[in-house]
């Protein structure tokens, strides 16, 4: 099953024998087995109860708050992982170390090839001139490798997001969604409000895997340190940001399983938000491109998304312990 999203208000949340166990006005509307359950997210108000909380823990299983719309409030994880030699290596590179230098090299590269990749496929699927974009999608990725300080590849890595956003509309081909530029804090139209929402449920993913292999997640290299951010999830993030959040947000708009309707505006502060049933759907689209399989091109093996991101950690975790000579970002050709 993966990860669980609770979307009902003032549900309460609670453990009965080995099952999570949801109820909303006396009427249980979800009951699963713990053993699926990879992550739980609760998205709103929700109550729950101690016993789940002592369950989640004991099995590790993180639990995430997010509000409705998909902003990040606070989270539950389970112990930090016992192995000490991935946190000691993480600390060891941090700053301006050759190692944090390369893995966020890594970070950016694989973002801005995925990048490059996503507009060249959308050129040759809908015939549209995205040449100019691409040309300084490219020109930034061969500046990556070349720049040896990591403000400087932050830098390119703002200047290839601009490329990409730029255009980002030319991928929307439906006439009641357009993209101007990215915004949030709150999102104020539909299409930011999505990528805000997907980008929340990847963070909590992502930050996850993180634990699992033993890192201190609020440690990065390419995000800087600020109190209560975990830097490295959102460092690692970077490469799988167009691969499954950008995928799903242009898939629910072009293929119109989301329309305007799905969405509301808040009256005071404009934030833009999807119904009840939007999220729904948009939580399941998410769920199931997480689990669509490809074949990893560094494992030479097929895994599922969910899988990969666990190999990513795994991966960044050899090489920062002197295992493997560098770190491979997830990259689509």
């Amino acid at each position: 099953m993966g990860t669980v999203y609770i979307t009902q208000d003032d549900s309460f949340i609670s453990k009965v024998d080995e099952r999570l166990h949801v109820k909303f006005e006396k009427k249980t509307i979800l009951d699963v087995p713990l053993i699926k359950i990879d992550g739980l997210v609760v998205m709103g108000r929700a109550s729950i109860s101690p016993a789940a909380i002592s369950e989640l823990i004991d099995k590790k299983i993180p639990l995430t708050f997010l509000t409705n719309n998909g902003k990040y409030l606070a989270s539950l994880e389970p112990e930090m992982g016992k192995n000490i030699f991935v946190r000691s290596a993480q600390w060891k590179a941090a700053g301006e170390s050759a190692q944090a230098i390369h893995v966020t090299q890594g970070f950016v590269r694989g973002k801005l090839k995925n990048y490059r990749y996503s507009l060249s496929e959308a050129q040759r699927r809908y015939d549209v001139d995205l040449g100019n974009n691409i040309t300084q999608l490219t020109q930034a990725i061969a500046s990556v490798d070349k720049a040896d300080k990591i403000d400087s590849i932050r830098g390119l890595e703002g200047a290839g997001s601009a490329a990409y956003f730029g255009c980002f509309n030319h991928l929307i081909r439906v006439d009641n969604f357009t993209f101007n530029t990215r915004n949030r804090r709150p999102p104020i139209d539909p299409v930011n409000s999505l990528l805000s929402l997907g980008y929340s449920l990847l963070r909590h993913d992502i930050q996850g895997a993180l634990n699992i292999v033993g890192f201190d997640p609020y440690l990065g290299y390419l995000h800087t340190e600020r109190y209560g951010r975990p830097s490295l999830a959102l460092d690692l993030m970077e490469e799988f940001r167009p691969l499954i959040v950008d995928a799903v947000v242009l898939s629910a708009i072009n293929r119109k399983m989301l329309t305007p309707k799905d969405f509301v505006t808040e009256p005071v502060s404009n934030a833009v938000s999807l119904t009840k049933e939007g999220l729904h759907i948009f939580l399941r689209l998410y769920q199931e491109k997480k689990q669509t399989q490809f074949k990893h091109p560094v494992m030479q093996r097929k895994y599922s998304y969910q899988e990969t991101f666990e190999i990513q950690a795994r991966l960044l975790a050899k090489y920062l312990m002197g295992e493997i000579e560098k770190y491979p970002p997830l990259v689509m050709r």
